[in-house]
């Protein structure tokens, strides 16, 4: 990961699972991390422990639907760092229920929280990695975004919708050097594993990947050569 080193990264949904082992995971390979999320106070603990890593680290509470969040981001990100290299959109919902019991308030939040937030935080993006004309933009989906499920309509949708953004801008931002690209993941030991029918007993029992190992896949898909990219990658478990 030597390539990485020196590197600035945007990862959005850093308070918890995947975003905060790949923000860890950025810092240990010497890349500068902006993280975002609602928590906080978990973003504070996380940025001091990028720094004990040796990199530089620096936090934005709010919600990645947003658009004033993604720009105040992409702007600290410029202002503390010099640039943008990285973007994972990886902030997210889940909610998995039958269609007759999923609420037009549901599909809203879940749209907002899973698509929209990659929207915004692309769409600012993308103008830096432009005039640079290089970066890496990674959509953290769900192997719920190849396969429609009974029971996740809607988060199937949002996570299919991810993916056909993500090949649109790849059309439109490969000729600038920007890379765009879309990681598949299987079940993640994580917060948002629990909760959907589940208990914590059973995900730590059960053969999902620790986060820790998604992000090493990640990483992966950042340290490429200038002339490779990964425009789609599925993650799974050995269960």
């Amino acid at each position: 990961m030597e390539s990485l080193k020196g590197k600035t990264a945007i990862v959005t949904g850093a308070s918890s699972g995947i975003g905060r082992a790949t923000a860890l995971a950025f810092a240990q390979a010497g890349v500068n991390v902006v993280v975002t999320a609602r928590r906080e106070q978990r973003l504070a603990e996380l940025c001091e422990e990028i720094k004990a890593l040796g990199a530089g680290a620096e936090f934005y509470a709010g919600d990645a639907a947003e658009q004033t969040t993604a720009i105040a981001c992409v702007e600290m990100a410029v202002a503390e760092f010099g640039g943008l290299d990285i973007l994972v959109n990886n902030a997210g919902l889940g909610n998995y229920k039958l269609l007759v019991d999923t609420s037009v308030e549901e599909y809203d939040e879940l749209m907002n929280a899973n698509m929209r937030s990659g929207f915004v935080f692309s769409r600012h993006a993308a103008p830096v990695m432009i005039e640079q004309e290089s970066g890496v933009i990674l959509f953290i989906s769900s192997v719920a975004g190849l396969q429609g499920t009974p029971n996740e309509a809607v988060y199937c949708a949002t996570k299919f919708a991810q993916a056909g953004f993500a090949q649109a801008i790849d059309g439109e931002l490969r000729k600038h050097g920007v890379k765009v690209g879309t990681i598949y993941s299987g079940g993640v030991k994580s917060e948002f594993a629990v909760g959907h029918g589940r208990t914590e007993e059973s995900v730590k029992a059960s053969r999902m990947m620790a986060p820790e190992e998604v992000a090493e896949t990640i990483l992966f898909a950042c340290s490429l050569p200038a002339n490779v990219r990964i425009p789609a990658m599925t993650v799974r478990h050995m269960g």
